[in-house]
């Protein structure tokens, strides 16, 4: 085991919360290179900058993307990541294993890298965090033989996720895990070998809850929803509240629009359809007595992204609704015009919004054959992220 000392990086393992430095430890006992990786971090945060370097474009034979090159910028000093390239592995829909193919993983990977994963970071992907040239393409050989392929990275479409959906949600509205799989495997290509201006994202969440946080993470989000109403358990929604659920603070007052009124008297709750905006609030805090409607479907969102030429942007509706049934060849038209526009005028590193902004919406919905609606709020919230001023902390505390 590797014996230097890491003071500044041990603060990071003290608190409540699990640390990431003690997982670098514990590979570290059988691993050189996770013991110069803990070396080299420890330096970076002694001396307050970064150490590693781009050195050149790695990858396997077939794929032009998938491998991430990390060198360290200190070889002599820490020999064990002069190389230390990252490989993203594209991972099952919904993020479902089995202990035995994990284990087969792990095998691989022990053998071949650092033995450091990341499981599952924003990309979606299964990361592997630190192996060298010579044993990239043997690596991926493997993981090949036991189902696994390699996943998005550069400009191209990036591996695409989504949350568990009908596997595990009775509030799914759409089949998000078999959206993922074939429009994964429809758009390998696309995936596999960067063609485009920047980065493309498609992440798809099953209901509005949108637990697969596509709205704000992905260039084209797919939300499952429904177009009728939501259904009510009268007899439900009476047992819930005789036994002492408070349905006035809870569901009536947090409706954001007002489309939910009841009857106190007769202890009946009616819901005005046309203003309902699919909050899940009331489905959410009476799962029993509430629930989704029967003509499902989803919405299509663009232009959700992380803040790098322009500001963090939240996707915008761009389809209020779509029938989502396989072989998805409606929303496959409208991915390629969208993909095609973008390719045809997109600066390097141009996000699809930043592009929709640039040349103007309508140039954009034109090019793509939709109409403009009024679902197509350019900004639902200014910004993804929220920051309380100081003010409002001492006010809220």
């Amino acid at each position: 085991m590797d014996e230097r000392k890491t003071p500044l990086l041990d603060e990071l393992e003290k608190g409540d919360w699990p640390s990431f430095v003690t997982e670098i430890k514990r590979a570290a006992i059988k691993n050189k290179s996770a013991a110069d990786l803990l070396a080299q971090l420890e330096s970076s945060y002694e001396e307050n900058i970064g150490h590693w370097k781009h050195g050149g474009i790695v990858g396997v034979k077939g794929y032009g993307g998938g491998v991430v090159g990390r060198y360290s910028d200190q070889p002599e000093k820490f020999p064990n990541i002069k190389e230390f390239h990252t490989i993203r592995v594209n991972q099952p829909a919904g993020f479902f294993y089995t202990t035995e193919k994990l284990r087969h993983l792990a095998e691989i990977w022990d053998k071949y890298g650092s033995g450091l994963y990341n499981l599952h970071g924003s990309t979606g992907d299964c990361i592997l965090l630190g192996t060298t040239t010579e044993n990239l393409q043997p690596c991926v050989d493997e993981l090949a033989e036991i189902g696994f392929d390699l996943g998005g990275s550069g400009g191209a479409l990036r591996t695409l996720s989504c949350c568990v959906g009908a596997a595990r949600c009775e509030k799914a509205c759409i089949d998000s895990m078999q959206i993922i799989h074939d429009l994964t495997l429809h758009y390998q290509d696309a995936i596999h070998r960067p063609a485009w201006p920047y980065k493309f994202k498609i992440k798809v969440s099953a209901c509005p809850n949108d637990c697969a946080a596509a709205s704000a993470r992905s260039d084209l989000a797919i939300i499952g929803l429904w177009r009728d109403t939501i259904r009510i358990d009268a007899d439900a929604v009476r047992e819930a509240v005789n036994s002492g659920f408070d349905i006035f603070n809870r569901v009536i007052r947090k409706c954001p629009s007002e489309a939910l009124e009841w009857n106190q008297e007769k202890k009946e709750l009616t819901v005005c359809a046309e203003d309902c905006v699919h909050c899940m609030n009331c489905i959410n805090m009476m799962p029993r007595a509430i629930s989704i409607g029967s003509e499902r479907g989803a919405a299509l969102m663009i232009g959700g992204k992380a803040p790098v030429v322009k500001g963090a942007m939240l996707g915008w509706v761009l389809v209020p609704f779509i029938k989502l049934e396989a072989p998805y060849t409606e929303l496959k038209e409208i991915i390629d015009k969208i993909t095609d526009w973008w390719a045809d005028h997109g600066k390097n590193r141009e996000r699809i919004s930043e592009l929709i902004v640039r040349m103007g919406l309508a140039n954009f919905l034109e090019a793509v054959g939709l109409k403009p609606l009024p679902q197509m709020v350019r900004e639902p919230r200014s910004n993804p992220y929220i920051f309380w001023s100081a003010e409002e902390v001492e006010k809220r505390g």
